[in-house]
């Protein structure tokens, strides 16, 4: 009974001492990987500022927006991609009367960003943009003698939240 005891305990010892644990590394080089803790974020070509002023020269107001006096804020998620490539813009938030589509067209055809790394290494990061859409207020005096685009820069910055 003990030499069978101690048959049955040596071997258990002997399965768990050769036994290989899973790997639980993460191949790096799959291009549809999206890393979320990353140590340097991705940046629009410019800064801030530049982002700001592109969706103001890119989005366009859409007609049948402008017409129901649809305004507010739609959330548009893409993929700033190793090489700063955009990929994958999504809508998260629309407000109706084509102004997602909108959003989302701006972002496809953004120029490439510096990318996010991880370390050293270039790795892609999701991205949420908020991008607003407001009418023009021309009896706001502090905007009443810019432009268009200058009109637009003005309400994404001092927009009260």
């Amino acid at each position: 009974m003990i030499t069978k005891r101690l048959l049955i305990a040596t071997v258990m010892l002997l399965v768990g001492f050769f036994a290989v644990a899973q790997n639980d590394s993460v191949d790096t080089n799959d291009q549809t990987m999206v890393f979320h803790p990353f140590t340097v974020d991705p940046e629009f070509p410019g800064g801030i500022d530049s982002l700001y002023a592109y969706l103001c020269r890119n989005v366009s107001y859409p007609a049948e927006a402008r017409d129901s006096n649809i305004t507010g804020k739609v959330y548009v998620t893409f993929v700033v991609e190793r090489d700063g490539s955009i990929s994958n813009p999504k809508i998260l938030r629309d407000i109706g009367g084509g102004c997602g589509a909108a959003a989302v067209e701006a972002v496809k055809n953004m120029p490439r960003w510096k990318p996010g790394r991880q370390g050293r290494e270039p790795v892609p990061v999701q991205f949420n943009l908020p991008v607003n859409f407001s009418l023009d207020e021309d009896d706001d005096p502090e905007t009443k003698d810019i432009t268009r685009e200058e009109k637009c820069l003005y309400r994404m910055t001092h927009r009260k939240q």
